[in-house]
């Protein structure tokens, strides 16, 4: 399975990285998130949005949904007729919300939508996905996608430092996961690279690499003293991740 970061940045802009979404390719494409910006960088891939039709939310916040809209008009005026949205509890009252202010767009494509909880298993484009929980300012999922005898993929959405995500992630090619800020910036609902480093030793998860991403502005040109921080606690293999980075997981596992 591919993976593809198509945003890395956070709800401040930093004009070098769109908010957050990722595209994976197992059996078919699948977007997870839709921040904004994020239909961009998804019209730059080969798979581009008319060839996306299911997206996996892990939360509601803006840096997450906000091209969710975007997506539904580019796919009708592309003469696609369906999609299919997941997410958390509250994403039926979401996507009706956004159709209820965005009224031409009512009916315009055949909508499926699907609520995941806490620890439920479920099948999206031919990978099987595990979702769990986060500690984050509203309902979030991370989620694990294992595509039929592939290598496993997690993404932690955000979260605080926490290391029973962390162990979520043990035996998977990659971890992607929120580090939104250097130590120096007292912050709650995400991660600091100390933070996350500790949180990684404890639970010390048999994971391929870990891949930080969510970054806001306060991260650049600092990202050599965030991964000094973090491995001061955790020795695994441990980059940034960048906008328009592809993984393939096979040469990961």
């Amino acid at each position: 399975m591919h993976v593809t970061f198509l945003g890395t940045g956070a709800a401040m802009p930093t004009g070098r990285r769109v908010q957050t979404g990722l595209l994976l390719e197992p059996d078919r494409p699948l977007l997870v998130d839709c921040g904004s910006g994020v239909l961009h960088a998804l019209a730059r891939t080969d798979v581009g949005y008319e060839g996306v039709d299911t997206v996996l939310l892990t939360h509601h916040h803006l840096d997450h949904v906000s091209d969710l809209p975007v997506l539904m008009k580019a796919r009708w005026l592309a003469g696609e007729t369906d999609l299919t949205v997941a997410g958390p509890p509250g994403t039926r009252d979401l996507v009706e919300g956004l159709l209820d202010v965005h009224g031409y767009m009512q009916n315009r494509l055949d909508l499926d939508i699907r609520e995941i909880a806490h620890g439920e298993a479920v099948d999206l484009c031919g990978t099987g996905i595990e979702a769990r929980e986060t500690v984050h300012s509203m309902q979030c999922l991370a989620y694990r996608f294992t595509p039929p005898g592939g290598a496993s993929f997690v993404f932690g959405a955000d979260s605080e430092a926490d290391p029973g995500l962390c162990a979520f992630a043990d035996g998977a090619a990659a971890l992607a996961h929120d580090c939104s800020f250097p130590d120096d910036v007292d912050v709650s609902n995400h991660p600091t690279p100390t933070s996350l480093g500790r949180a990684l030793a404890e639970a010390d998860p048999d994971v391929g690499t870990v891949y930080l991403t969510h970054l806001y502005p306060h991260t650049e040109g600092r990202h050599e003293d965030m991964l000094d921080s973090l491995g001061t606690h955790y020795d695994g293999d441990v980059g940034f991740a960048s906008d328009g980075l592809t993984v393939d997981l096979a040469e990961l596992d």
